[in-house]
Order: structure tokens, then sequence, then C-alpha cells
């Protein structure tokens, strides 16, 4: 199996998690793993399972993710599986009501990447995950880099 994993990272914590899971993909597979600015439009077209990852920025995915997903044609990726993941603070982290509140309401990164790559025809193999990280710069909770190869270990 042919995997593409694509991510985006501000301060590194995205990239050790798609890393994680590149690693632990990789003992039996076929991995691929770009950060999103190198990707190029080619690239979509020869994989079995796409995964898209990106940090969680004012309650959505950061501004590459949304154009690399923006820029894959309508249906192109039918027949193909997709996932998708965001590293995120976790409400209970935030010492601000008002913060956890937006927070709960808007949502994170991973669950709108995981709609805009099933609308463009792909088939979720996962609901969305998010990984947590302690402070908006990091670093990850202790515990998150095995679970996110866990996590990605169940899609072959």
């Amino acid at each position: 199996m042919k995997i593409f994993i694509v991510f985006d990272s501000f301060f590194g914590n995205t990239e050790k998690v798609a890393r994680a899971m590149g690693e632990a993909l990789g003992q039996k597979d076929q991995v691929e793993l770009q950060r999103v600015a190198d990707v190029q439009p080619s690239q979509l077209k020869d994989f079995d399972l796409l995964i898209v990852g990106s940090p969680t920025r004012a309650f959505s995915p950061s501004p590459g993710i949304k154009q690399f997903i923006s820029k894959i044609p309508k249906s192109s990726l039918e027949g193909r599986r997709v996932a998708a993941f965001d590293t995120r603070i976790a409400p209970e982290d935030v010492n601000n009501g008002f913060l956890s509140f937006m927070m709960r309401l808007f949502g994170y990164a991973a669950k709108p990447i995981a709609n805009k790559l099933h609308k463009k025809g792909g088939t979720l193999v996962s609901p969305p995950e998010g990984f947590i990280v302690k402070e908006s710069e990091g670093p990850l909770r202790e515990g998150e880099l095995e679970r996110a190869a866990e996590w990605a270990g169940k899609f072959v």
C-alpha cells in the first residue's frame, strides 16, 4: 500500500506527529511524508491512503493546508482512503473560560480537513483525530507520539 502523509507545522509538533505515523506505517508499507508547501499536484495521483494533518490555528486548519485541499480537483480522491488529524490544546488546559468555550463551539482543524477530503471524493477511514500540545508552541503531551503511531496503524 502506498501512503502519502501531508502536514503543516509551525512549531514542529504536527511534524513530529506526522513523522511518528510515517515511522509506524513505514514498517509495513511505502510511506511518503511531506510538508504541504513542498507537495506537487502530480504526487496526488498515486497513493492508496492520504493522511493530512495541521496545527489548529484560530479553530481551523493552517492556511497552507486549506490551500492544498482547495486545489485538489473535485472527485479526484474518488476511491481513495483518507484521514485527517490536528494538533491542539485541550480545553481543560486553557486557563480562560471564554477561550475554552470558543474551542468547544468552533472545534479544531481535523474535522474541517476530513469534511473537505470527503467532499473531494475520499473515503474516511477514521473519525478525525487530535493530538494534544501542552501550550500553543508545545511540547506535545506525553504519550501523544505513541498514540499517533497507534492511530495510523489502524489503517493498514
